[in-house]
């Protein structure tokens, strides 16, 4: 029921922050000024910051000329960032500033992993204010996975950024977050498309399918000894430190170690490699090309 308030709490801000800029805009005053809101679940941790600065980065390297906006779509991260004094704006918030600054046309990019419920409620977001008229044009840029393009490209940067020291015959297993949305069958289509190229990676994930019991059970059936356990998320936040590589006897460590599985993990997000990166910064690219 919250999110569906801040919708109509950002018509709101429009009408009473933005009437001058209405004004000129439906008198044809207002010449092209285009913008791009990047959208994230966000996070509270500070080694997440790597991952939103190397997006940022090339992001801005693609598109030196456009200014850039962040967006965080979780109320609970933008709130324990508050705390600490870091004010990050909601979806809502940021095109209703972006709208008062005068853009007119926005590229809203999602960097979400897949097509799930946090990207359906952005894309009603968008929707919403699209719907207003106020922006000349307003579009959604897709998340990494939403077409077969991005799931070769996925399997391509997820085969080059695993670790140089990995061995013949150990395993790597990437943690995804996972849905009880349509789109969780995402992640049983990258593993079975990334394993016609390698067959000991896997792909798990802490809330949809595969769990990690189907991973422990297809490593036994391999009688695999080693495991690198990576995440599929675009930061190394909480899930990555405790539901991964924790010392709690529900992690994903500690499980496979149980069962005499050497577990390796690493810490970093896709979007501290470029490889994944690139794949958003495309989608941001197709969108500008229909300004």
């Amino acid at each position: 029921m919250k999110t569906k308030i801040l919708i109509p709490m950002a018509i709101l801000i429009l009408l009473v922050f933005s009437s001058s800029a209405f004004a000129s805009h439906h008198k044809g005053e207002i010449s092209k000024k285009e913008g791009i809101l990047l959208v994230a679940f966000g996070s509270s941790e500070a080694s997440a910051r790597v991952s939103f600065e190397n997006i940022e980065r090339k992001t801005r390297q693609a598109c030196p000329e456009t200014p850039i906006f962040w967006a965080y779509t979780s109320r609970i991260i933008r709130e324990k960032l508050a705390k600490q004094g870091l004010m990050i704006d909601s979806p809502e918030i940021a095109l209703a500033k972006m709208m008062d600054q005068g853009f007119t046309h926005v590229v809203v990019q999602s960097l979400h992993t897949i097509l799930g419920t946090m990207h359906h409620d952005l894309a009603q977001t968008v929707a919403a204010f699209n719907s207003m008229g106020r922006f000349e044009k307003i579009l959604m840029g897709n998340p990494l996975l939403a077409s077969q393009k991005d799931m070769e490209q996925t399997v391509d940067a997820i085969l080059s950024t695993i670790p140089k020291e990995r061995k013949k015959g150990e395993a790597v297993v990437l943690m995804g977050h996972g849905t009880h949305h349509s789109a969780n069958a995402f992640y049983s289509a990258l593993m079975f498309q990334v394993q016609l190229k390698d067959p000991n990676v896997f792909v798990g994930t802490v809330e949809g399918y595969p769990e990690i019991k189907d991973i422990k059970f297809w490593l036994g059936e391999k009688k695999i000894k080693t495991a690198w356990l990576i995440p599929f998320m675009s930061v190394a936040g909480d899930h990555a430190k405790n539901d991964m590589a924790g010392d709690e006897d529900d992690s994903w460590q500690s499980i496979l170690t149980k069962v005499g599985i050497q577990c390796k993990p690493v810490l970093k997000g896709t979007a501290e490699f470029d490889a994944f990166v690139d794949i958003w910064v495309d989608h941001i690219k197709i969108s500008l090309k229909h300004f």
